[in-house]
Formats: C-alpha cells, structure tokens, sequence
C-alpha cells in the first residue's frame, strides 16, 4: 500500500490516505506502465497539431510560363520559368499540404494512464493532498502563501474536486501554475507540471 499525506493550508500533516498500486493501475511489479504513459502523451501532443499548413506548387504562383532566356549561348545555367523553386516568388518544390495528426486511444487506455500519471507522481512524492482550500478573498498573495506553507517552489497543478470561482482566480495568476477539476484531469495535464496538488475529496472521487 501506498500512502499519501494529507495538509492543511498551513502545511501541516492533518492525515494520510492509503492507496493500493494495482488500484491505479500499475504492471505487475507495482510500477507505471511507462509504455502507456508515453502513448498518451504522443496522443495528446498529436491532437494538438492543427495540421492546417499549406503551400503553393509551381503551378499556383502567379508569373509567365515563358522561357526566361534560351537554353544555349548565353554562359548562364540553364532557367526556365519564372515560377520554379528556385527563384524568388516561384512555387515550392514539394508541396506542403494539410493534414490530419490527430490519433486514437480508447477511453478506457485514457483513463488508465491518467491513473498511472498520479501513481508516478505519489512514488516520485510530488503529489500532495489538501484537506479543505478556504480562502477569505480571490487573492494572489493568498494562494502564493499555501504554496509556500506546502513548499512548492516549481510547476504545480492545482486539481479541485469541483469549480470554485475564488480558488480559480487567486491561483491562475502564479508563475507556472495550472488550475483544474479533478473530472478534466488526463495523463498529459499531470505529467506537465512537477508537482500535483489535489484536494483529498477530489482524490477519494478517483479511487473510489
């Protein structure tokens, strides 16, 4: 069994949540499937290409097809039209054409990898559970000093166990900072940023 401390604002140890490895998923010596965790990430990287690029052939630029000057006699290499590749303003050689770079993977291997990302996370000790989150104002300062209180001091993904309108905006301003719901959560988002801090609500919900 794994276990998980749990802080308060204050940075305080208040609990510990135990969590089996094969419950997130892991291969048969307890480890990440590091297989599948590369997988998602290709596959959320993928999908992000837009693949809307496009460039013009010779034939598309505008200009004369005639024969710039003739072939012999004149001591210069060879030319044609005004349109080849190799002249200014001429069209491109080879093509770049749309495409599509989006690729599959099942929602259930999603899943998977996303609960083989907090496993990674819980063995590397960059994960931290908060009892509760209140905060008397939308403030920056506010939540730069929970951060301090928990030691962060690099990236840092701030999962919720539902959408609060104050958590979101006094921590959405901090350097490297990443506020989100543990129900949009995906192995890509946690893998992105150094440490995980989910609230133990949230975290229960995923280990149920």
């Amino acid at each position: 069994m794994l276990e998980v401390l749990v802080y308060n604002q204050l940075g305080e140890v208040v609990d510990k949540v135990s969590v089996s490895p094969e419950r997130l998923g892991a291969d048969e010596s307890g480890e990440p499937r590091r297989a599948l965790l590369k997988q998602a990430i290709v596959y959320y990287n993928s999908n992000k290409r837009q693949g809307t690029h496009r460039t013009k052939r010779r034939g598309e630029v505008e200009g004369s097809t005639r024969k710039i000057y003739k072939q012999k006699g004149t001591g210069n290499a060879r030319q044609g039209s005004i349109r080849q590749p190799v002249r200014k303003g001429g069209g491109h050689a080879k093509q770049r054409l749309p495409k599509d770079w989006r690729l599959g993977l099942s929602l259930k291997s999603r899943r998977l990898a996303r609960d083989n990302a907090i496993l990674a996370k819980i063995k590397s000790g960059e994960l931290k559970l908060l009892d509760t989150v209140e905060l008397s104002n939308a403030k920056t300062k506010v939540m730069a000093e929970v951060f301090k209180a928990l030691k962060i001091n690099s990236s840092v993904l701030l999962a919720l166990d539902d959408h609060n309108p104050t958590l979101y905006r006094a921590a959405r301003n901090l350097e490297r900072t990443t506020v989100s719901t543990v129900a949009q959560l995906n192995a890509w988002d946690i893998l992105a940023r150094r440490n995980v801090i989910m609230t133990k609500a949230g975290f229960s919900t995923l280990i149920a």
